[in-house]
């Protein structure tokens, strides 16, 4: 079964940043196109929000215009800083931010995007669909949960849309790693 968009569809698109990035970077060597990410998300949709989720890194060199250009493009930033722990080891996801945002924002949508990868969220994906909204993913489908590419009422590959959805392609796709469960 497809799924149904039409223009008085509300849709709201929560962007793993972290995410997209490692995997452009390491499948693609490209950068992904986020204004064009969030064209190809709402479809001609109405667009209720559009957050990005994003951490400071510990360079934060072309960070600030980066940001910009997130907001120009549309998007309202949700940012927290890289933690570093004892021993070096570092962390910087978002995942508890987004399903609460989403689960926040359910109520005032019809369809909601989610632009990540990550297997974490099938709990939040069967979650939605249980209370009714249509949940659609957009993600590497080389390095991105099976479940989560079963769970969604829609999976879109970027690598499948990579002329459009990619900047600076320098290289064919490398070896691609397993997928992620």
């Amino acid at each position: 079964m497809g799924v149904i968009k039409y223009s008085d569809q509300r849709v709201g698109v929560l962007i793993d940043v972290q995410n997209l990035y490692h995997s452009a970077k390491n499948l693609y060597n490209a950068r992904v196109n986020f204004k064009e990410l969030l064209d190809s998300a709402t479809a001609g949709r109405r667009l209720v929000r559009a957050f990005v989720y994003v951490v400071k890194s510990e360079i934060p060199a072309g960070e600030a215009s980066f940001f910009e250009a997130l907001e120009k493009s549309g998007f309202e930033l949700k940012m927290k800083d890289l933690q570093v722990f004892p021993g070096g080891a570092k962390k910087a996801d978002w995942d508890v931010g987004m399903a609460v945002d989403a689960i926040r924002l359910a109520p005032s949508l019809d369809a909601i995007v989610l632009a990540t990868g990550d297997g974490d969220f099938v709990p939040l994906v069967e979650y939605l669909k249980n209370i009714g909204k249509q949940v659609e993913v957009i993600a590497f489908g080389k390095s991105s949960s099976g479940k989560l590419k079963e769970t969604a009422d829609e999976f879109v590959d970027i690598g499948e849309h990579a002329d459009q959805l990619l900047l600076n392609i320098r290289k064919k796709a490398k070896r691609y790693p397993a997928q992620q469960s």
